[in-house]
């Protein structure tokens, strides 16, 4: 439990470190922390998204939760831009995490260009 704990403050610190998107980086959607929480035999993540929204054309419309080859475990849907909210946070509960999974990758899509890069988060 505590070299998950571990593990995962070091994946939020070296997002939180990573240099913030600026505008050449515009099209890229960017995780800045995913917290994976077990609630019993389910998960919660709560992903925090740095994304230069311009509005109802281009914004962050999902984030996604994948094993590393590439299985879909969950997905949440952003249902409006955030363009005042930067960074933002949300949450996406009821992930099953089969047993021979150790590490999740998560992402967010935009409108305008698709995903952007994963991040990789400890799970056991």
């Amino acid at each position: 439990m505590v070299r998950r704990a571990l593990a995962v403050a070091s994946v939020v610190l070296a997002a939180l470190s990573a240099p913030a998107a600026g505008p050449a980086a515009a099209d890229a959607p960017t995780i800045v922390a995913a917290i994976p929480v077990r609630t019993g035999d389910t998960w919660r993540f709560d992903v925090t998204v740095r994304h230069d929204d311009e509005g109802w054309d281009h914004y962050v419309k999902t984030f996604v939760v994948a094993t590393e080859d590439g299985r879909t475990l969950g997905t949440r849907t952003i249902f409006h831009p955030h363009v005042n909210e930067q960074p933002f946070t949300r949450s996406l509960t009821g992930i099953t995490i089969p047993d021979d999974v150790d590490e999740v990758k998560v992402y967010a899509v935009d409108s305008e260009h698709g995903p952007g890069p994963a991040i990789a988060i400890p799970v056991r």
